[in-house]
């Protein structure tokens, strides 16, 4: 079978659980997993019938980039195509596997029903990540959502006299983050806490890592940061040590969730109704403001069309904390 799933990294973490479940259950099934480069360390211990393939996403918008990715998938000589990302470029794709005589099953994205959330209707009748396994089900192969216990790292355990928290404060949009203020005053919370707590904090870009650096500087005996100095399957690696972490609705939900850490999410923008839960997260551990404008989006937005980001806002550090402790 040929899974397709090209970004981003948010996205092609939450596969995972249902790939790794997909191998597993059917060991004597080929399964060739189709990412991003930049998204192979994902791939931790991964089943002996599970292959990767590498696309440079950049290379396939050059000339002649898509023939050769075309050419590359026709290949695999799959039998089943499982197109999990929906999108323009793997509806080529599909369109080409097809004609060729594969059975091609998209992920059902519920853009109708989704758009109604925003209306102020219920949340999505399954979450995303369950979608997934109902394509493999529509290929003739279901599997049990409890098969993927989430990756573990040889030498990582919890519990050792100390809370190891991580903060993972930022997202793509500003309508997912919390005030810069609001995550100082986390940190002002835990380091005056009872407990002894050793945090560690996430973050990508140059402007992300100097913020990061900053909070380092003001809680030297407390903070530290890995972002910028490992790579990727390192910080999953770090994240399994963790107690528990706070992230936004963000793609560090979702690596933290692959290695069985509890998350507290904090939602602005976008609400747990839109279907995005980290694999095994509950939703009781979500923290959402829950005004009537929320969700005012699906996947997030650059700017708040009330200007007043108020659902991130009203949220305090106290509440934070006191969920993170508990």
């Amino acid at each position: 079978m040929l899974v397709l799933r090209l970004s981003a990294l948010g996205d092609v973490a939450m596969t995972l659980p249902a790939v790794y479940s997909l191998a597993r259950t059917y060991p004597k099934l080929t399964v060739v997993f189709v990412t991003e480069n930049r998204f192979l360390d994902l791939i931790v211990d991964a089943p002996a019938n599970l292959k990767v393939i590498g696309v440079d996403r950049k290379a396939m918008r050059k000339t002649g980039g898509s023939i050769r990715f075309l050419h590359k998938l026709r290949k695999v000589k799959a039998d089943a195509v499982a197109d999990l990302h929906n999108v323009l470029r793997t509806w080529t794709a599909d369109a080409y596997l097809r004609f060729i005589g594969k059975r091609v099953v998209m992920v059902d994205k519920m853009r109708r029903e989704r758009r109604k959330i925003k209306r102020g209707g219920s949340g999505t009748k399954r979450a995303f990540v369950d979608r997934y396994f109902d394509v493999f089900k529509s290929l003739g192969y279901p599997s049990d959502t409890a098969v993927f216990k989430g990756f573990a790292f040889e030498g990582v355990e919890r519990g050792s006299g100390v809370r190891r928290i991580g903060i993972a404060p930022f997202a793509r949009y500003a309508t997912k983050m919390l005030p810069t203020a609001t995550v100082g005053d986390v940190l002002e919370h835990l380091s005056n806490s009872d407990e002894k707590v050793k945090v560690s904090l996430f973050g990508g870009g140059e402007k992300e890592l100097a913020q990061l650096e900053k909070w380092r500087q003001e809680y030297p005996e407390m903070v530290e940061y890995v972002s910028g100095k490992i790579g990727l399957r390192e910080e999953l690696a770090v994240m399994a040590g963790l107690d528990v972490m706070l992230t936004m609705d963000s793609a560090n939900m979702h690596l933290a969730s692959l290695v069985g850490t509890r998350v507290v999410s904090v939602w602005g923008s976008t609400t747990p109704a839109c279907g995005f839960m980290g694999w095994g997260q509950s939703e009781d551990d979500a923290i959402c403001s829950g005004l009537e404008c929320q969700p005012c989006t699906i996947a997030g937005s650059k700017e708040c069309r009330l200007g007043s980001l108020a659902c991130m806002k009203s949220i305090s550090a106290s509440e934070i904390v006191e969920r993170l402790l508990r």
